[in-house]
Parts: C-alpha cells; sequence; structure tokens
C-alpha cells in the first residue's frame, strides 16, 4: 500500500465542515518554488513511513468520532495504488478528501466514480499557459483542463483553491483563472507563507497585504458561486 509519510490527527481546516484527519503522501511531479511541503516533494526517503498496523488502529480508535480524512501530500494521485488506502479509508465508514494538482485526471474521475471520493480540492497554480512557468516542470495542459472539467461535473464537493504569491501571481492572472474557471462553486484565494519552500529564495517573499486578498475576492465574484479568502 502507499507509504504514509505523516499524519496530523486533527486538521481542522483542511476538511471544510467535518472533523478530519490529515494523511500526507510523499512525492510529485510538481516542483512549485513556493511549496511549503519541500521535504515531501525533494527528500521523502528522509521521513518515517508510518506504520501500517498503527494507520489502521488509528482508523478503528476514531471511528464515531472522526467525520473524514484528507489524502494530501506531494501529490496523492501520483501514487498508482492509492486506490487501496481509499477503499482502507471508505470501508471504515469515513468521507475522504482528495488534494491534488490535477495532473491524474483519468485516475481521479475512477476514484469518484468508484464512490471513494466525497470532497475534491485541486490547487490552481496560475493560468493554463503559464503553468510550465510556475510548477518548474513538464505539464500536460491538457490533463490539468480534463481535471477541471472532471471536478466541475462530478457531482460531489469540490473547491479551486490558489495560493498568491507576491512576484509569482497578481491581478490580470487571478482574472485569467476566473475566466478559465468561470461557474465553478466555490474558489479560494490563499495566503502564501514563506516557510520551508523548495526555493529557498521564496522564504524572503513577503505575503500580500489581507487587504489586496479581500479586494481581488471582491473582484472575482462574477466568476464564481462563493469566493474564500483562506489564511489572511
Amino acid at each position: 500500500m502507499v507509504e504514509i509519510k505523516g499524519l496530523e490527527k486533527f486538521a481542522s481546516k483542511d476538511f471544510p465542515g467535518h472533523i478530519s484527519s490529515t494523511v500526507f503522501l510523499a512525492g510529485c511531479n510538481f516542483r512549485c518554488p513556493f511549496c511549503h511541503n519541500s521535504d515531501l516533494v525533494l527528500n521523502p526517503g528522509s521521513l518515517q513511513t508510518l506504520d501500517l498496523n498503527f494507520f489502521l488502529s488509528y482508523l478503528d480508535s476514531r471511528k464515531g468520532w472522526l467525520d473524514g480524512l484528507c489524502l494530501s501530500g506531494g501529490e496523492p494521485l501520483l501514487h498508482e495504488d492509492i486506490e487501496v488506502l481509499a477503499r482502507v479509508i471508505k470501508d471504515r465508514g469515513f468521507l475522504l478528501k482528495i488534494d491534488t494538482n490535477g495532473s491524474f485526471p483519468e485516475r481521479l474521475e475512477y476514484l469518484i466514480r468508484e464512490g471513494l471520493v466525497d470532497w475534491v480540492a485541486m490547487d490552481i497554480k496560475g493560468p493554463l499557459k503559464r503553468y510550465p512557468e510556475i510548477v518548474r516542470a513538464k505539464v500536460d495542459l491538457e490533463k490539468i483542463n480534463r481535471s477541471v472539467e472532471v471536478i466541475k461535473n462530478s457531482g460531489v464537493e469540490y473547491i479551486f483553491r490558489t495560493t498568491v504569491v507576491p512576484g509569482l501571481l497578481g491581478e490580470n492572472d487571478l482574472i485569467q483563472i476566473g475566466g478559465w474557471l468561470k461557474g465553478a462553486r466555490v474558489f479560494q484565494l490563499q495566503q502564501f507563507v514563506p516557510q520551508n519552500t523548495i526555493d529557498p529564495e521564496y522564504l524572503k517573499v513577503k505575503p500580500y497585504p489581507a487587504e489586496q486578498l479581500q479586494s481581488w475576492a471582491e473582484l472575482l465574484k462574477p466568476y464564481f458561486e462563493e469566493v474564500r479568502i483562506e489564511g489572511a
């Protein structure tokens, strides 16, 4: 089964409206310079793998108390055997949320079709044409766009979210994102946190003021049913 590299037993913000834990899986196909999970992405071998029996006993001990679990990373859908972990969680009666960068639409669509996913959060890195520049990796843009369509038409709860990093994303980028995702249910602007970043230069970047995020949220309201702000 997939190796679990971290477990946040109480994750108050990761699964909206639910009492949840977050499971962190190693590895990612992107190299976003502002990512704050650098060890999971760059040095997963240096992180201890959670004992499977411990994880199973943890799940069993949380029945009736925990609503669900969030699979995060890294990029959880990078793992071909993610279905096994998803079934282990769902078979115990928990809700399941997937955090994804949208690179694996076929895998995502399969999990949704099998009834293994209740919630999806997709990170939108920027306007589609700027993806290779922002994520510093080769990107199949058709797959990113396909994931957006899969999620919008899935029937499960979802959120699209963008981390606004000064010097990397600005107002024009957000308007382009709004046009791309127009009609989506929920979009979230996320405050950048200069902590443990993949590119050390981003530790020096000062986040946008909260007022700026609030202004952009107002600007984006015509594109979405709801616009949220996280971390500001």
